[in-house]
């Protein structure tokens, strides 16, 4: 990385409110050619919302935006960003769903024009696809909706890498691998590194630590709406960045506690062979118990959840899904921040034959607390929060519920390192009053917050061992091995 060359872009001094709610105050940030710069901060930081600034999809209110020493802030739109060879990949994806990966690829390439556009379309995003995720099995023909969430971010990254008679200089990562598995997230960190070694800028934002370590050159801490630290990667151990983000309450992690088995001679509460399950094994839980799903991502680990609960609604059994794909399966976007943890608790809540007014508050308000979700009116849309406070209010509709069996579909995706642990705490708290978790997730520091895992591939489940027998590399092994019968 040169650092004596001119920044690509310079903020100066940039703040941004909505309303009563400062998101960002006066932030001082440079961006230089060559270098991964790492941005990192609890949900509610203010990390999105300067990517917006700079990717031309909001406006500063103060300060300047200077780019070749000028000052573009008056007038700065995703136009003027991409005329300077600025991208974003946002955390919520903003593909179309009713057109292909082809289709979509061409909104983004307005230069493809005149018959054979779609061809030289799908040649371009396959091109970017090879270069990024080898092996990714995505047609250019594909239908969006069609595709898992994680090829559909895949599709989304390598569109941001694809140009068409424009420059490429800076590119944006929010989150971009909340939904790959382990494996592609390695493809595209690798990518990201050859990127910036031929000097293009990168700014990535990450809740997973390890990454924002191994791959930035610098990373920029942010809490409050302010840039409290920045330093060379090199600079930070694990520790000295969560330090940085600020303290947490270290009793919240308990991964490392010893194992008691939860199974005993009472009934499970899931006893249940996934659809594609070629023998008699199953996906068993008992109560009280934390049951992860493992595995490469689109292994059918969120088919099977769906499979479940479909079957739990058809018999008028309780049961509750946090999603992860929030947007999709998730908030209610045009309801309030009440009104969307509050939906799965309406027979509680009745008064008569109405819903009463002030209990549903209440309950808003007590959730609120326990979940510490950052907002200052409960009664704001669900979209004035940021992604990791929206997931915050998944949990909290689910866990407001009278189910006794939650559903995770991978529901960690853009939560920070301290909400995180506050989670973890919630979810064991629960399990301990009988509760039944079960919980897909593609980080495999997670699984170590789980009783018993099981390993999924092509669809069925190739491996279960409680969390005493866990490592990553039986996890890892079993993803890419089938079962010996």
């Amino acid at each position: 990385m040169t650092t004596t060359q001119a920044p690509l872009v310079d903020l100066k001094g940039v703040g941004k409110r909505f309303g009563a709610v400062r998101a960002l105050d006066s932030v001082d940030l440079m961006f230089q050619a060559g270098e991964c710069l790492g941005l990192i901060g609890h949900n509610g930081a203010g990390k999105s919302t300067l990517m917006h600034i700079l990717a031309g999809t909001l406006r500063a209110d103060s300060g300047a935006l200077l780019m070749a020493g000028a000052d573009v802030r008056s007038g700065y739109s995703v136009q003027v960003a991409r005329q300077h060879g600025i991208r974003c990949v946002f955390q919520e994806l903003s593909l179309c769903p009713n057109l292909t990966v082809a289709e979509n690829t061409r909104l983004m390439c307005p230069a493809l024009r005149g018959l054979g556009w779609r061809r030289k379309a799908g040649a371009l995003i396959v091109a970017s696809l090879d270069s990024i995720f080898p092996g990714h099995g995505i047609s250019p023909g594909a239908v969006i909706a069609d595709l898992p969430i994680g090829q559909r971010q895949m599709v989304e990254i390598a569109r941001a890498f694809t140009c068409v008679d424009e420059h490429l200089a800076l590119v944006i990562l929010d989150e971009p691998t909340s939904s790959l598995d382990a494996r592609v997230a390695e493809q595209l960190l690798r990518h990201v590194r050859r990127y910036v070694e031929g000097g293009g800028c990168v700014v990535l934002i990450s809740h997973i630590l390890g990454e924002m370590l191994a791959t930035c050159d610098r990373i920029a801490v942010m809490s409050d709406g302010c840039v409290v630290d920045v330093r060379a990667a090199s600079a930070f151990t694990h520790a000295s960045l969560v330090e940085s983000m600020g303290s947490m309450d270290s009793k919240a992690h308990a991964a490392s506690q010893v194992f008691v088995s939860k199974r005993d001679s009472q009934p499970a509460v899931v006893n249940q062979r996934p659809a594609r399950q070629r023998n008699q094994h199953t996906v068993a839980a008992w109560a009280g118990e934390i049951v992860g799903l493992a595995g490469l991502a689109g292994q059918g680990q969120s088919q099977w959840l769906v499979q479940l609960l479909r079957e739990r609604v058809a018999k008028g059994l309780p049961v509750a899904l946090v999603a992860g794909d929030r947007q999709t399966d998730g908030i209610f976007n045009l309801w309030s921040i009440a009104e969307n943890i509050t939906i799965s608790s309406l027979a509680a809540l009745r008064h008569g034959p109405l819903i009463d007014p002030a209990a549903e508050q209440t309950m808003a308000a007590q959730w609120q607390q326990r979940m510490g979700i950052r907002t200052p009116d409960m009664n704001s849309p669900i979209l004035s929060l940021s992604g990791g406070n929206q997931q915050k209010a998944l949990f909290a509709r689910a866990l407001a519920s009278d189910s006794d069996l939650i559903l995770m579909d991978d529901p960690m995706r853009g939560v920070d390192v301290g909400t995180k642990r506050e989670v973890y705490a919630i979810i064991k708290d629960e399990a301990s009053r009988g509760r039944t978790f079960i919980w897909y997730t593609t980080e495999l520091e997670e699984l170590d917050h789980c009783d018993h895992i099981y390993v999924f591939r092509d669809g069925q489940t190739v491996a279960d061992m409680a969390r005493d027998q866990l490592s990553e590399a039986q996890v890892l092994r079993s993803s890419f091995q089938e079962e010996v019968a």
